[in-house]
């Protein structure tokens, strides 16, 4: 089986089936769980995939029942979620139940455990080529099932038969261009150092008819390093030479908007003032780019200048000072968050950023967390208004040099719409409810609280 997205995800249930006829698949930009990293991440949902694919496949199967076309329309800004107009009236009813489903489940319960990949990892019985792009969607899924079906695959084919390949590709197609940034000829399907059709007729020939076609003596993880815009052979993922390094965040409690005066280096904070902003879910900070699918037309995927979104109060901005020498970072990133709100229930946003000397703020990887899913995303908690929690976000994972004379940057704000739905801040249930409040929230770095970025550096 090969081909990506839902047709990764085929294969990937096919294989948690543990089908006796099924020999090797090729899964492309594709998830490990349908609840974290599809639907959902870090608690939010994603709403600009749920609503625009859904959306899609609804109103093909509307055209079909009724016999002709019908027009995309954009309706990410309706509440409560599930009034959603397409899906939820007249001659809409049963195009979408599963949208519905999705948000009668915010939390990891039996109605997503029973389709994850990361539950049943140790079913599949065959080997598997993962192709998964930066700034695609599924990144963090495709990352994943690479490294847990190494772990505890169900058999010795399975264990010693993964391999991984991620380009600098948003969901596709992969022209090598992503958003702003065009990374080169070798990033392009059909070229020779990329032709996904010859490299799935390779792999099935060496798996399936044990063709000596150069694959057995390849390393099993290929990743294109982002700044040098080149392709790189390693033994496994993540990189064991990369030496996780603490970033942390400094200022004297102006770091809002690229012209406060927030600081970003590896000194451990003393006494510092925290910074505050107004998160205001009638005025959300926008998306621009990242990993998004599926309607490139209106919301466009990939690497774009971040500077627009940079200049809002509601985003905290930390910078390092430009590096002397290039810097490579390849690997999971983390951000280590001390937070309080003045809500019960918020958002927070981290999103890296390469900034060259232009000034130009090239967006590498984000993430975002709901405080109530802070503790397990099985079961929500509140938080204690004014409280400070210690939060921990995923921001997925990037391969990027910061050559020498760029900045290395942090973004942290409570929204990014419509790539995620806005937290209303009530604490009520997102999916039926249209009230909303402001929050008043702060981030805390300090010797008591020190907030900090976790990054991958590799010795150059």
């Amino acid at each position: 089986m090969y081909s990506g997205s839902y047709v990764g995800a085929t294969q990937m249930l096919a294989a948690i089936a543990s089908p006796p006829h099924l020999a090797a698949i090729f899964p492309q930009v594709t998830a490990s769980n349908y609840h974290d990293g599809w639907t959902y991440q870090g608690g939010a949902f994603a709403l600009w995939f749920g609503q625009s694919w859904t959306s899609g496949l609804a109103m093909n199967t509307l055209a079909r029942r009724v016999g002709r076309d019908s027009n995309a329309s954009r309706w990410d800004t309706s509440l409560p979620l599930s009034d959603y107009p397409l899906l939820s009236t007249g001659t809409s009813a049963g195009l979408a139940n599963y949208y519905f489903d999705w948000l009668a489940h915010p939390d990891y319960d039996d109605y997503w455990k029973q389709i994850s990949i990361d539950d049943h990892d140790a079913n599949i019985l065959v080997p598997a080529y993962h192709q998964g792009g930066w700034y695609d969607i599924f990144l963090g899924g495709t990352l994943r099932n690479y490294m847990h079906i190494k772990a505890r695959g169900g058999s010795d084919a399975a264990r010693h038969g993964q391999r991984l390949m991620v380009g600098p590709w948003f969901h596709g197609p992969f022209t090598g261009k992503t958003g702003d940034i065009d990374f080169g000829p070798s990033a392009r399907n059909g070229e020779r150092e990329f032709n996904i059709n010859e490299l799935r007729i390779r792999w099935f020939d060496y798996v399936l008819k044990g063709v000596a076609n150069g694959l057995e003596n390849e390393k099993p993880v290929k990743i294109f390093v982002m700044g040098r815009n080149a392709w790189r052979d390693e033994d496994d993922w993540p990189l064991a030479r990369a030496k996780n390094t603490r970033y942390y965040l400094h200022s004297q409690g102006n770091a809002n908007t690229l012209s406060g005066d927030g600081d970003l280096n590896t000194e451990t904070p003393a006494a510092e003032p925290g910074d505050k902003y107004t998160y205001d879910p009638a005025d959300p900070t926008p998306t621009r780019g990242g990993g998004l699918c599926c309607d490139n037309n209106h919301e466009p995927s990939g690497a774009f200048d971040q500077r627009p979104v940079e200049a809002r109060n509601d985003v905290l901005v930390y910078s390092t000072p430009a590096f002397k020498e290039d810097t490579e970072v390849t690997g999971p990133i983390t951000l280590e968050l001390y937070a309080s709100s003045s809500a019960v229930d918020t958002d927070f946003t981290g999103k890296l950023v390469d900034v060259w000397p232009n000034g130009y703020a090239q967006n590498l990887t984000d993430g975002i967390l709901r405080a109530r899913y802070r503790h397990s995303p099985e079961k929500a908690e509140f938080m204690n208004p004014g409280e400070i929690y210690k939060l921990t976000l995923d921001l997925v994972a990037t391969s990027n040099v910061f050559l020498k004379g760029h900045k290395l940057r942090l973004e942290i704000s409570s929204s990014n719409f419509p790539h995620y739905d806005r937290n209303l801040n009530t604490g009520e249930d997102q999916g039926r409810s249209a009230r909303m409040v402001k929050a008043l929230n702060s981030v805390y770095h300090n010797g008591e609280h020190p907030s900090a970025l976790v990054l991958p550096v590799v010795p150059q």
